[in-house]
């Protein structure tokens, strides 16, 4: 395995962990990652409501969390760290701004395009920014609207695929498509990579996730030209997962049949387990009266079947029968609770076993 450069930046081994919210990917599982010499994520959605800050009001309790745990898992590692901040949340400015001074390493962004991210980086600040993308028409437009606007170009690209976890940048009728194969659009984001570097001489690496489960996935999809993986699947069923117990027990119960695709209320489709929440909520019964938080911008309270900012919160807690996991299609798979060391070695062994096969 070759490190993963980004810019400046070197991470010894090239594996991303996803940002799972709210508050799968926390402090605990981004310094774990990082210790391994990965790329450790911290999700910001929602992040204010995990803890106790709520009495500040949903705008300060998200700003002082990110900060605080940004800060523990600085004082956990010194590795790599990333946040993860939805282009669609109703607070990413802020998010993105308390990132950038607590000195993150990386921004990860995608659910929707993330046309003005760079506007918020100042002269000096090494932040790296990554746009999350599932095509190559939207790497270019944002390669394009970032060097138009700011003069600046992507520091990596990540290309979700449709075996993705959460939300997924296709229509629902999009997500067999061959065209659509993670492959495929490596393929197509490549391309886009390659044009930046023969256009303006810069090196964008691009970072292949969704449906990645095995260290023989890894080497095969960066045999076709990808510099790195991002997993969050793998890393959920772990000691240093920050959710709860059933939550990562969900998982390992999930058969292949439980995984379905699901209508989230921030307008895309998105995987998950099936339980008896999402069926009542499939039937209306999961309707809220009121908008607690006005966290994505997308999402309208009257017309939507669930509050996902509420479900997903109670989900992170333990409460799976007011709430739902989001899940890789390869969730099915994970058998048992496992230690980020433990994943981090068998990938590299599979990895190095398929090298040799090779």
């Amino acid at each position: 395995m070759r490190p993963l450069q980004i810019g400046d930046l070197k991470i010894n081994v090239p594996i991303v962990q996803g940002g799972m919210g709210i508050g799968i990917s926390l402090s605990r599982l981004a310094s774990a990652v990082a210790n391994m010499g990965g790329v450790g994520i911290i999700s910001s959605v929602g992040i204010g409501l995990t803890g106790n800050q709520t009495k500040q009001g949903y705008k300060k309790s998200n700003i002082e969390a990110i900060r605080n745990e940004i800060r523990k898992a600085r004082e956990m590692t010194s590795g790599v760290l990333g946040v993860n901040i939805m282009s669609v949340l109703t607070n990413f400015a802020d998010m993105v701004r308390t990132s950038i001074d607590e000195g993150i390493d990386i921004i990860f962004s995608g659910a929707g395009l993330p046309l003005d991210l760079p506007k918020y980086l100042g002269n000096g600040m090494k932040t790296k920014l990554v746009p999350i993308v599932s095509s190559g028409r939207a790497a270019n437009i944002i390669t394009q609207k970032w060097k138009q606007n700011f003069d600046y170009l992507p520091d990596a690209f990540v290309v979700e695929g449709p075996k993705a976890g959460g939300h997924l940048g296709f229509k629902a009728d999009q997500l067999q498509a061959v065209s659509n194969t993670l492959e495929n659009l490596v393929d197509e984001v490549l391309k886009v990579a390659r044009e930046i570097k023969e256009k303006f001489n810069k090196e964008v690496p691009v970072i292949a996730a969704g449906g990645i489960f095995t260290g023989r996935d890894m080497f095969q999809i960066m045999k076709r030209g990808a510099s790195a993986v991002q997993l969050g699947t793998r890393f959920v069923a772990t000691e240093e997962c920050d959710a709860s117990d059933e939550f990562k027990n969900a998982y390992i119960k999930a058969k292949e049949e439980d995984i379905q695709i699901i209508k989230s209320p921030v307008g895309m489709p998105g995987r998950s387990i099936l339980n008896r929440f999402l069926q009542e909520a499939g039937e209306g019964k999961r309707r809220p009266a009121v908008c607690k938080h006005h966290c994505i911008k997308t999402c309208d309270y009257r017309t939507t079947s669930y509050c996902i900012s509420e479900a997903l919160l109670s989900a992170y807690k333990g409460n799976l029968e007011d709430g739902f996991t989001f899940v890789g299609s390869n969730a099915y798979r994970v058998e048992k609770i496992s230690t980020v060391k433990d994943i981090f070695t068998e990938l590299q062994d599979e990895y190095n076993h398929s090298e040799l096969e090779d």
